[in-house]
């Protein structure tokens, strides 16, 4: 049950606090006070959608909060922790990890000027999913939307399997015709793609072929480019070798080493003169026998340059093969020869996914089978749950509509098998039945489909008397009703206040109407107003009783709170149904 709200800088409120009671509530108020706002600030604490147009003018954020009691906690709830669905508000919680106190919850939402949104139960913050979610077992508003939704035929199965109890056991089973249908797919992809496949698969064996022929190995190709350079300039690089070793040891003397002996041998004698030159010859020292060292390399070095003209041509016959694999399969002939390595790798891999093909074929013909024998098993047997439902909620509907002024009217859930052939019976994601209502409000007049008969008050009493069978089934403690009153009046209006009277005896009932014959079936009324103070239009609202409802209900009967035939009008009512 809603215990209160409380209201802030949503669109024409400033600020408003509410605290509701058990039974039936009514909302009223002239034309354009903002009842609708109201029902707007519930919806969206309850989850719905938001955007920054919420948000009042001049403010910052519009937040909304309010507080619900639980009710006793059910022994039979289960322990959700096991993975199971839950059924109602603790089973949520608990599933969720989220604490209540003493059977109650505060729900805060808010939405800023630029469209931040929040949201959170107790002080766990959570998605607008999941607070849609926690609230579906709280409460059940109804809006203008819904009948609407009535005259959609497409909707007509989700109520139907709502009364029979069925809507998890109907979304388990769409996501299994889903399956279906998606590997039936899967197989019609396989065979129209079976040519492409075989020629896919020569492809790759072709390739796997001659990249392996080829025993590349990482980096080949540097390796490969340095060698060339240096067998094609074999006589420049002998030329430049022999003129440095001759550079280091000339004939006459006069060599980079020879000189630097002699330096040496002078730079000692110095030393013994004057100590102070002994780091200079260290350095000096050192850096002889580096250049000792260095001249004999060059020499090993020129000793072993032998050209060789086999290997060159060799060398460049490997050089052209990895530039006709490189132009094959990397992204370019300058490219690393990692990227025909890799290639090689990612072909093989195909190879073997195309080569079980045929092996998963065999797999997939399998399950499929498998899926269309559950996927008809569980159709079938939804249709009887369906066909055994349909009965007893057309029963159940007539009966409340004869309470509501529809006495002589026949309403029947009708059922029809899909369409079928001489093969094979036709299912869909929902499985073998169309459902559709059908009406007559009238003795004598056949049965017609709903939308194209009903009028607005007939929509009206027909959506309020699903409401109160699917309510006899539901855990949900609160109920709200908007536009329940469209398109009816007198007699009717007075029978739909009693029954939303009656409908409250064991739950939370909201309504906002702009009739006086329901508003004094409430136990309790709330009066929506609108003013305008410093330069800006607030809404209000405000609990009234006593002669401020006597008055309110005045209005509402003549258009005249003062006239005291109204008045009178007023309390009589009052006294009677209240």
């Amino acid at each position: 049950m809603l215990e209160d709200i409380s209201i802030k800088d949503f669109a024409l409120i400033d600020k408003a606090s509410i605290e509701f009671k058990s039974g039936f509530t009514v909302f009223s108020g002239e034309t354009g006070a903002g009842k609708s706002l109201l029902i707007g600030a519930l919806t969206f604490l309850l989850g719905g959608k938001s955007d920054s147009s919420l948000v009042r003018n001049g403010a910052k954020e519009a937040v909304v909060s309010g507080t619900f009691y639980l009710g006793k906690r059910n022994s039979s709830s289960k322990n959700i922790k096991d993975g199971a669905e839950p059924t109602n508000a603790y089973e949520w919680l608990d599933a969720h990890g989220i604490d209540c106190e003493d059977e109650r919850i505060l729900i805060r939402r808010f939405v800023r000027e630029n469209g931040k949104n929040g949201s959170w139960i107790g002080e766990n913050a959570i998605t607008r999913a999941e607070l849609s979610d926690f609230c579906s077992f709280l409460v059940d508003i109804h809006g203008q939307h819904e009948h609407q939704n009535l005259m959609k035929v497409s909707e007509h199965r989700k109520y139907l399997d709502s009364y029979a109890g069925i809507t998890e056991r109907v979304r388990d089973f769409t996501s299994l015709y889903t399956e279906l249908a998606e590997k039936k797919k899967k197989l019609d992809d396989f065979v129209s793609k079976n040519k492409d496949r075989t020629e896919r698969i020569e492809i790759l064996k072709f390739a796997i072929d001659e990249i392996e022929d080829a025993k590349l190995q990482a980096d080949e190709d540097k390796k490969l480019e340095d060698e060339e350079t240096k067998l094609s300039s074999f006589e420049k690089l002998c030329s430049d070798v022999q003129e440095i070793s001759a550079l280091f040891n000339c004939g006459d003397g006069n060599g980079i080493v020879q000189l630097l002996k002699k330096i040496r041998a002078i730079s000692s004698h110095c030393v013994q003169l004057d100590k102070s030159l002994e780091p200079l010859f260290q350095r000096l020292d050192s850096a002889f026998y580096e250049i000792n060292d260095i001249s004999d390399e060059f020499e090993n070095y020129e000793h072993s340059l032998v050209f060789d003209p086999a290997r060159l041509e060799e060398v460049q016959n490997r050089q052209t093969l990895i530039y006709g694999l490189k132009k094959k399969y990397a992204s370019s002939v300058s490219a690393p020869i990692f990227e025909v390595i890799e290639y090689l790798e990612n072909a093989k891999k195909e190879l073997s996914e195309l080569d079980v093909g045929e092996e998963s074929k065999s797999e997939l013909e399998k399950s499929i089978s498998e899926l269309e024998s559950k996927v008809y098993c569980e159709a079938k047997s939804i249709s009887v749950i369906r066909k055994n439902a349909a009965e007893k909620m057309s029963l159940a509907v007539v009966e409340v509509l004869s309470k509501l002024g529809m006495e002589n009217t026949r309403f029947v859930v009708s059922l029809m098998d899909k369409e079928s052939n001489e093969v094979a019976q036709k299912i869909g994601p929902y499985g073998l039945d169309n459902v559709e209502f059908l009406i007559s409000a009238n003795p004598g007049q056949p049965l017609q489909p709903l939308a194209k008969i009903a009028s607005g008050g007939e929509l009206s009493r027909v959506m309020l008397s699903l409401k109160t069978i699917l309510a006899s089934s539901d855990s949900v403690g609160t109920m709200i009703f908007d536009e329940i009153d469209t398109g009816i009046g007198g007699e009717v209006a007075v029978s739909i206040g009693s029954h939303l009277k009656k409908l409250a005896f064991d739950r939370q009932v909201l309504c906002i109407t702009h009739l006086a014959s329901i508003a004094v079936y409430a136990d309790n009324q709330i009066k929506i107003s609108k003013f305008v103070s410093e330069d800006l239009t607030r809404t209000s609202a405000v609990e009234i009783e006593g002669e401020k409802r006597v008055e309110e209900i005045a209005r509402m009967l003549s258009g005249d709170s003062y006239n005291e035939q109204s008045l009178e009008h007023a309390r009589s009512l009052l006294d009677r149904f209240c």
